[in-house]
């Protein structure tokens, strides 16, 4: 039998993204210092080299420009992996992704489709201030068209790329900066994953919390330190912000009774309350306690690292928030 590969989040992009360009001569990656310098979190280090400039393009600081050309090469034809630095800076490029990317498909009958793949870091804990340390792929799960995709573990950094690039519309995957050196095993058997569905990471009976991104190992975190103290948490990785997969999270409240939500971002009209409101809509009966939520605090992420900590999830609120939903025994 194989053993496990032990690789780090961001070796798991890399080598992704390499099998992409290997595989098919249509792809090709751009983005501000994806080239010379490797990449701003060294994702693609190595791959100038090895592919040259025709594939791995140095672009200007003009968000707005090269996803425009990004999604004009989909349209042609090829298959872009166009990288954004920070996902507070793809505001810069919101009328590509909104009014062009996530609409031609409709608005053309299904006449073009855009098969552009956007990989963008998000997320805080790295002392990078606010303008490079928001969540906002709550944001873009709002935006019909777009497929969204958070991946959390080394499995789904490896596999998740090649399932958006054989997508033909456009997908974004939101890499948190926290996780890029985070180590994982890597089954040797695996070879694919898919990005249609959540994933339960820990099984439970006592309470189902529903999170991705960096707040998973968080909630993992709090769910070990829960089961010292006789509460068996149930934690959901949700992979994908669109399509939500709620069968997956229905599920798993209807067995638990009881649901905390974790989100990286604002909790005013966040993913978490998407899921809330869903779970009201259509679940109301089989909850025994109200739904409890964790999120960032509503506040632009700070800099001071006693600060930034403060307005992120934690471990310790994530376990404070099912002791409150869940009675003592």
């Amino acid at each position: 039998m194989t053993a496990a590969t032990r690789m780090t989040y961001r070796e798991a992009c890399r080598q992704a993204i390499r099998d992409a360009l290997i595989a098919d001569a249509r792809t090709f990656v751009m983005g501000e210092d994806v080239g010379r310098y490797g990449g701003c979190y060294a994702v693609t280090k190595g791959l100038l080299e090895e592919f040259g400039s025709a594939r791995i393009v140095d672009t200007p600081l003009a968000e707005n420009g090269f996803t425009g050309i990004g999604i004009g090469a989909a349209l042609a034809g090829l298959r872009p992996i166009v990288e954004i630095m920070t996902c507070n800076f793809s505001l810069l490029a919101l009328d590509q992704i909104m009014n062009n990317a996530a609409t031609l498909s409709h608005m053309t009958g299904g006449q073009f489709a855009v098969p552009v793949v956007i990989r963008m870091a998000t997320g805080g804990g790295r002392q990078l201030a606010a303008q490079h340390s928001h969540s906002l792929e709550g944001w873009y799960a709002h935006i019909p068209g777009l497929k969204v995709l958070v991946p959390a573990t080394v499995e789904d950094a490896r596999f998740m790329l090649a399932a958006a690039l054989a997508d033909p519309n456009p997908v974004l995957i939101f890499e948190h900066i926290v996780l890029y050196n985070a180590e994982g095993d890597l089954d040797p058997a695996l070879t694919a994953v898919d990005i249609q569905h959540a994933k339960i990471r820990r099984a439970g009976r006592d309470v189902s919390v529903v999170t991705y991104g960096n707040s998973l190992p968080k909630c993992l975190a709090a769910a070990e330190a829960l089961a010292r103290e006789g509460i068996e948490a149930e934690v959901i990785d949700l992979r994908v912000l669109r399509p939500l997969d709620m069968a997956t999270v229905a599920q798993s409240v209807a067995r638990t009774r009881r649901v905390v939500i974790v989100d990286e971002g604002w909790k005013s009209g966040g993913i978490g309350a998407e899921i809330a409101a869903r779970l009201a809509e259509d679940s109301l009966y089989e909850l025994d306690a109200p739904v409890k939520r964790v999120a960032g605090r509503e506040v632009p992420v700070p800099y001071a690292a006693q600060l930034e900590a403060a307005a992120l999830p934690s471990a310790e609120a994530v376990a404070a928030a099912v002791r409150a939903v869940v009675p003592r025994r």
